[in-house]
């Protein structure tokens, strides 16, 4: 097997370890290594606009609409080197703008829509957040209540959303509603982007078990959006949604197994510093967890050559997301077990990012650095569609077995 990649790609990787080499200070050792975390708050704004000084944000994107016109391997190749610095793409909402609506919008939006937010979304002058989860519209996405009606030239929504990261910082939201409420379950839904510096939105935060606080509750009373401000067709949305749940992909089926094994090495480190490495329970624990990481990396080369030849993901994103989520909950509590009852102090502080493996560089040692991530990793297999969800596409689209009964609204 070839795994190697093609000449202009590693060209490419050259001028983007150039950029690292210029831009981060001498000796670093990733976003981890920078102990107080609104220093390193502070160093992730400034790094992503280096980012954007240097042509390395929406490098896949077109050029009219800022970007350097190369292909989606350039970007996993600019994600993986990334990665190994142990720096992070942009700020954390980037996720919700860049990668998710700005490849939708590319897709599915008009040239208007396109000119008009997709420069601002690279340049940082837009921030985004997703308004796809209810309360009674979790992993069920297609049941979603909150609904729109045109008047008078305008959407005026009504409803609510939650789980809506960093909505209290986003200047606007992709939102989910309902446009035919008399259409079947997953018709009637149309993708608007909404405004939310306006009087019918109220934004209430929601701190989480780790002490955080980018969720959020966002209610819509009447708030309004431009007519032309719908993405896709009227009623067409849940394509829409689909096509941005799958957006990115395959860089992430790239860069996570950098990720986890940087975080194993930080695991490793702790067992040897606790003397447990040489402990045959423990050892069989941290071999377990070297296999999955090593096979993690083999599923990540599968997955990014079925999306680089352009056959879409398919069941491939639900045997990615399962796999990972349940291995992340099973390698950090074993880092609360090497810890034993230091861990039940925590020192050291929380991770910037709240997805995944803890910032790349930090400590080993650092017991709060292992809780922060460990209290992370049980949300893996709830959010991006828990676990149940995943198995039951896999169970359906792969084993062919019959569909999961529905209720009957």
């Amino acid at each position: 097997m070839d795994i190697a990649y093609p000449a202009d790609a590693e060209a490419f990787r050259r001028e983007v370890r150039d950029v690292l080499a210029q831009e981060l200070p001498t000796g670093f050792r990733g976003i981890g290594s920078i102990v107080d975390l609104d220093e390193a708050k502070a160093f992730v704004a400034q790094w992503r606009t280096r980012l954007h000084a240097r042509g390395l944000l929406g490098v896949a994107w077109p050029v009219e609409y800022g970007g350097r016109g190369l292909t989606r391997l350039h970007q996993v190749v600019l994600m993986e080197e990334l990665a190994r610095a142990g720096v992070p793409f942009g700020q954390p909402w980037d996720s919700m703008g860049i990668k998710q609506l700005g490849n939708t919008l590319l897709h599915w939006g008009t040239e208007e829509q396109r000119q008009r937010f997709l420069p601002g979304l690279l340049s940082g002058e837009q921030t985004w957040c997703q308004g796809f989860s209810e309360p009674g519209a979790g992993s069920d996405l297609a049941a979603v209540s909150t609904y729109a009606e045109l008047r008078d030239g305008q959407w005026r929504i009504n409803g609510q959303k939650i789980w809506t990261s960093h909505a209290m910082t986003a200047d606007w939201i992709y939102v989910l509603v309902r446009t035919d409420r008399q259409a079947p379950k997953h018709r009637g839904i149309s993708f608007l982007l909404c405004p939310l510096h306006q009087d019918g939105v109220e934004i209430r935060p929601i701190r989480h078990m780790n002490g955080g606080g980018e969720f959020c509750e966002v209610f819509f009373t009447d708030a309004v959006t431009g007519a032309d401000n719908v993405v896709g067709p009227v009623n067409g949305g849940w394509k829409v949604s689909g096509t941005l749940l799958s957006h990115e992909r395959g860089e992430e089926a790239a860069t996570n197994p950098i990720l986890f094994r940087a975080e194993l090495d930080r695991l490793l480190a702790l067992a040897r510093h606790r003397g447990v490495d040489s402990d045959p329970v423990f050892r069989d624990r941290i071999a377990w967890c070297y296999a999955r990481v090593e096979i993690m990396r083999f599923l990540g080369y599968r997955i990014l050559t079925q999306v680089l030849h352009g056959d879409g993901l398919g069941p491939a994103a639900s045997i990615s997301k399962l796999y990972w989520s349940e291995y992340h909950q099973v390698v950090t509590q074993l880092a609360l077990d090497i810890e034993g009852l230091d861990g039940l102090a925590p020192r050291g502080r929380a991770p910037v990012r709240t997805f995944r493996s803890d910032d790349p560089g930090a400590d080993p040692l650092s017991s709060g650095s292992w809780w922060h991530v460990s209290l992370l990793a049980r949300a893996g297999t709830i959010y991006a569609g828990t676990s149940q969800v995943q198995r039951n596409i896999l169970a359906e689209s792969v084993l062919g077995l019959p569909r999961e009964p529905q209720l009957v609204r």
